[in-house]
């Protein structure tokens, strides 16, 4: 089994998607006018945060022009202000703010992936490409030995995170687990959570509020004081 911060180095030179390959790429390149004076990251974008994290998110995928800009999940966007400022608010992010991968911030006790690790174009991995990125979360599960919590930001993270779950040997429950806002299964290691993701579609209409999210967060929070047998 690799190290972190090997794993996090095959991410960043994976090309299995020519699309995405050729997107992010493009995008990088072209760039939008606010930041035509930056450099792009560019290529896939690994998990960050704390190797002994309790509390695993998961997102969708980079932003064409946060991280896909700056390297790090959900830094440089509306959603990660949102993100990041919730996670500060309840004690997981030294500082309320992520601007860029210098920024001096840092997670405690949480680490921060996605199902998929290129942007999309539109937001919308296709089921293949989210296929070939789901090795990635399963290795990240095997090598965050500590994380009891997983929450899931959306309904195709819940859903690529139960496939992973599986696809290490766990026992799903029956029916399968439906995604909803604030929901919870257990399974066996982990407690998955289920939370809006915190896209401007969502955060700017009202859907997922900073109450909401502080209210997830501090469940979460609970749990990880409670024994979870493994």
């Amino acid at each position: 089994m690799p190290s972190l911060d090997a794993l996090n180095a095959s991410i960043i030179a994976c090309t299995r998607c020519p699309r995405l390959t050729a997107y992010r790429a493009e995008v990088a390149h072209t760039k939008r006018r606010a930041y035509a004076d930056q450099e792009y990251w560019g290529k896939p974008v690994p998990g960050f945060g704390d190797p002994q994290a309790r509390l695993l998110l998961v997102g969708l995928a980079p932003g064409a022009h946060g991280a896909n800009r700056t390297g790090r999940m959900f830094t440089g966007d509306r959603s990660g202000d949102f993100l990041y400022a919730a996670l500060y608010r309840a004690g997981f992010a030294s500082q309320p703010e992520s601007v860029h991968r210098g920024d001096g911030l840092t997670l405690r006790d949480a680490y921060i992936t996605a199902a998929a690790r290129c942007a999309p174009p539109k937001n919308r991995p296709t089921a293949a490409e989210l296929a070939n990125c789901l090795p990635y979360l399963q290795a990240e599960l095997q090598l965050l030995p500590e994380v009891r919590v997983i929450l899931a930001l959306g309904g195709i993270a819940f859903d690529y995170t139960l496939r992973a779950l599986r696809n290490l040997g766990g026992t799903l429950p029956r029916p399968k687990p439906r995604f909803a806002h604030g929901t919870e299964v257990p399974l066996g290691d982990y407690v998955l959570m289920g939370c809006y993701h915190p896209s401007q579609q969502n955060t700017f209409t009202g859907r997922l509020t900073p109450s909401m999210m502080d209210a997830i967060l501090q469940r979460a929070s609970s749990l990880l004081q409670s024994p979870i047998s493994r």
